[in-house]
């Protein structure tokens, strides 16, 4: 049994704040649900498609929440949202190979984002690297960034973020035989690899100053880095580094997740209008269970018990 399974008793005593996704992520790299049915993202282990039915229950915004001349309206003119994010990580953003359809915790909150202001979940996805999307955002090249995007005073600067819809933090992955790294104390004099434009560049050195970083556009090319001995460790969000840890055996997390990490909508950030309507539906769905029910038919789907209570729309600094 992994790592990430034995630390899960111990942070259940945790209270659900920064850590609370992370706790209940602990069981990823176990896997969950029967091993005999395999769960894609959106559809759990046992069958049924769960993701379908909250899509097909899903609230719709009424016209007069769709102002002339807004982006809602030029959105659903149009009858597609355009997101930044990704095909590649698992219970978060996820291409189906059967299906061809995007799957996961970001990708079905940003279909039913879809659906609130067109009626109808229509997606497309705009893969970008996380150098790049203050970028897309400012070039107005995407609606929306879906892509565990962690909320900065810094990057508010440049962006609006609705939310926080979800909490993570920063955690440690290395490779599965891998003895001498047990937390980020260990890191001190060790290659590390992170994502380019990410917190760990500048959380790191808070932990382990006499670590040397090697950075990486993307969360496969830093897996496979890690995976071919590029580096010693690989630090980024627990999220990711867990659903890393499920679909890349070679690889697990070590110790507990050491930052609080926010995760926000990134928005143009000339937009109030819209950062204000996305807030408004994120307290929809919050309220009215949807939130609830999407985590547990992705994230949720390898984990026991409730879903965690999401965090407060506009509760940290950058919101």
């Amino acid at each position: 049994m992994s790592i990430l399974h034995n630390s899960l008793t111990r942070r259940r005593s945790l209270a659900l704040a920064a850590g609370a996704l992370a706790v209940a992520l602990g069981a990823t790299a176990c896997g969950g649900g029967d091993p005999s049915t395999p769960a894609l993202p959106g559809k759990p282990a046992g069958g049924g498609d769960l993701i379908q039915a909250i899509l097909d229950a899903a609230p719709v915004a009424t016209d007069a929440e769709i102002p002339a001349g807004s982006t809602m309206e030029a959105i659903r003119k149009r009858g597609q949202l355009i997101i930044g994010g990704s095909l590649d990580a698992p219970l978060l953003a996820q291409q189906n190979p059967v299906t061809g359809q995007v799957e996961g915790f970001d990708a079905d909150l940003a279909k039913l984002l879809a659906k609130y202001i067109t009626g109808k979940p229509e997606v497309k996805t705009v893969t970008i690297g996380t150098q790049t999307r203050e970028a897309m955002l400012q070039a107005k090249s995407v609606d929306a960034v879906f892509q565990t995007y962690t909320i900065t005073p810094q990057r508010a600067t440049q962006v609006a973020f609705a939310g926080p819809y979800l909490t993570s933090g920063l955690a440690v992955a290395v490779r599965k035989d891998d003895t001498s790294i047990k937390s980020a104390k260990d890191l001190n004099g060790k290659t590390v690899i992170v994502g380019a434009n990410t917190p760990a560049v500048t959380a790191l050195p808070e932990v382990a100053p006499d670590a040397k970083q090697v950075a990486f556009a993307t969360d496969p090319q830093a897996i496979q880095a890690l995976l071919q001995n590029r580096g010693d460790a690989y630090v980024q969000d627990f999220t990711l580094l867990a659903s890393g840890a499920k679909a890349n055996p070679g690889m697990k997390v070590v110790g507990e997740p050491f930052t609080s990490e926010p995760y926000g909508i990134g928005i143009n950030r000339e937009d109030a209008q819209f950062k204000e309507f996305v807030n408004n539906w994120l307290k929809k769905i919050q309220a009215d269970g949807t939130w609830a029910k999407v985590w547990k038919a992705t994230l949720g789907s390898v984990v026991e018990g409730d879903a965690p209570t999401p965090p407060v729309i506009g509760s940290v600094e950058g919101s």
